[in-house]
């Protein structure tokens, strides 16, 4: 797959959540952005330099040091409710085109620049920022049905990413277990939640919020 845009928030105010801000607000960059693991939840860190979150509890940290969001997925929803969403209109890090990255497995590596491993730990679970900052009528449920959350990343080896780069899928496990089946187990589909749960490379905390949540 290739990478067609690195973004990067900007801090801006936060009325959805009642926090100081988000970083939601996420602008293309150009040239190479060093990619690093933040370490645990707390303070904010995420994967890419210059990027943090504002929601701490929620969200950054190992786990999901990199979100990602394919092209093919922005042109969907552009159809779907009749807007031009483009290049980390989502808050992502990454846009990519030419892979599925919704069907990527838990646990699928990626090999891109520098010596840049990815490691996809789970998927985009909407909250109330991401609806304030769309802005569109019933949009979470929307969001929600069409399954198409892009997946979160943690960083495996240090590296850089830059528009016009490759990544490539260097593993796949043998569980069939993607981000879209996690995304689905965690909105609502108690189906789901076993089959996900039988995922050996899904993170301990994601694999206990979804024991706890649907009583797996």
């Amino acid at each position: 797959m290739k990478i067609i845009s690195v973004n990067v928030g900007k801090p801006r105010d936060n009325p959805w959540k009642g926090l100081a801000a988000t970083y939601i607000d996420k602008q293309p960059v150009e040239g190479p952005v060093r990619v690093t693991s933040p370490g645990p939840k707390g303070d904010g860190s995420v994967g890419l330099a210059g990027d943090k979150v504002g929601d701490v509890q929620h969200h950054g940290g190992t786990n999901q040091a990199v979100y990602v969001y394919g092209s093919e997925d922005y042109a969907h929803f552009n159809g779907l409710v009749g807007r031009d969403f483009g290049p980390g209109a989502f808050g992502e890090n990454l846009t990519t085109t030419g892979y599925d990255v919704n069907a990527a497995l838990i646990g699928e590596r990626w090999a891109g620049p520098g010596g840049l491993v990815l490691q996809v730990t789970g998927a985009r679970i909407p909250c109330g920022t991401f609806r304030g900052w769309i802005a569109e009528r019933g949009w979470l449920k929307t969001f929600t049905r069409e399954a198409r959350p892009g997946p979160y990343m943690r960083v495996v080896e240090p590296g850089f990413v830059e528009a016009g780069a490759e990544l490539e899928v260097v593993h796949r496990p043998d569980h069939g277990v993607t981000a879209a089946m996690f995304f689905r187990a965690a909105m609502g589909d108690k189906d789901l939640v076993p089959v996900v749960l039988e995922a050996p490379e899904l993170p301990p905390g994601e694999r206990e919020w979804l024991r706890g949540n649907f009583d797996a």
